[in-house]
């Protein structure tokens, strides 16, 4: 007879999955080294989305990939819709971004991360039909107290109040992009600081739920895939999360309506990931907020790595040397 707890445990991802999960990041992060600064982020990606795909492969699980790098014909690995891992032991949702930053790497800039998040088979919203998603993130202070769809310098005042902070003391991260000028001008406006990212919004939402950040929220619109992969560690932070579909043209807003998809709704956290039982998982390619990036120490490569875990609400941060006699990298 199967014990019960056991019978769970093959159900749900568990934390000797996020292991396995640690090591598919860090080959991703290790294999993406040689491009750091080489101005050619499709060679960074290449080389990450193979090194995690290879990992994968391995991993004793079922995962379904609903955020991956696209459809088939364009991705030819890691695309929407694929089957990772050996079909033994959990069946789960899974999303990946071997490098969240691939300008990032290109250019040598910070916070360019490899990105694993898992849920349970069914829970993950594919949100693939529209690119972009509108956010407003904090920590679970900002539950009942900011709304996506009030004014920002309302939602910046409120949240202060919230937490103790005065207004001036408080800072927004923000992608830096063309889009964004009069929010950011909004911002400043109320008195508050930004902080521009010029990519990986997946850095900056998750910073704005960690109590120990100096980011209080992350507000703007970026990518879908994204929203879904931060809405799993979110969970994990016990954080504040609203999001709306920003369809770009009216052809995208109707395969968003084809695809079943409301794009009017106000979406939380659980609306987007469902359940209590998510991962999140992410190494450090270029240093960062979040984790350090990958080192070359001599003979060693060393890499820094979190996990979160919702079902525990644990997070660890894991630090790793590699002999780099086994990754055959380039000077």
């Amino acid at each position: 007879m199967t014990d019960t707890h056991d019978t769970a445990e093959l159900l749900h991802p568990d934390r000797n999955l996020a292991m396995e999960l640690v090591r598919a990041t860090e080959a991703a992060a290790i294999r993406a080294v040689p491009w750091i600064g080489k101005g050619d982020k499709n060679g960074a990606d290449k080389a990450a989305v193979d090194a995690m795909r290879a990992f994968l492969s391995t991993v004793n699980f079922d995962g379904l990939i609903v955020i991956g790098e696209g459809e088939k014909d364009a991705a030819p690995m890691l695309f929407n819709g694929e089957h990772v891992g050996n079909g033994r032991g959990p069946s789960c949702d899974i999303a990946v971004d071997p490098i969240d930053g691939t300008s990032l790497t290109a250019a040598g800039r910070q916070n360019a991360l490899s990105v694993i998040a898992v849920s349970d088979r069914g829970t993950m919203l594919d949100a693939s039909s529209v690119f972009y998603m509108d956010k407003i993130v904090t920590a679970g202070a900002g539950a009942g107290v900011v709304d996506i769809d009030r004014p920002i310098g309302d939602n910046i005042r409120a949240y202060a109040k919230a937490v103790g902070k005065d207004v001036g003391d408080l800072r927004v991260a923000v992608l830096d992009r063309p889009r964004h000028e009069q929010l950011i001008a909004d911002v400043r406006a109320a008195g508050a600081g930004t902080r521009l990212m010029l990519d990986g919004d997946v850095a900056g939402g998750i910073n704005a739920a960690r109590y120990e950040s100096r980011i209080d929220m992350c507000v703007g619109i970026g990518g879908s895939p994204e929203g879904i992969t931060t809405a799993c560690a979110i969970k994990a932070l016990g954080g504040f999360m609203q999001t709306r579909l920003a369809p770009r043209n009216d052809d995208e807003r109707q395969k968003a309506i084809d695809a079943g998809l409301d794009v009017d709704r106000l979406y939380e956290a659980d609306d987007l990931v469902a359940g209590d039982n998510t991962l999140f998982v992410a190494t450090g390619v270029t240093d960062g907020g979040l984790v350090e990036g990958v080192r070359r120490r001599g003979p060693v490569i060393r890499t820094q790595s979190i996990v979160l875990r919702s079902r525990s609400g644990t997070i660890r941060t894991i630090s790793a040397d590699h002999l780099r006699s086994k990754w055959h990298l380039e000077s």
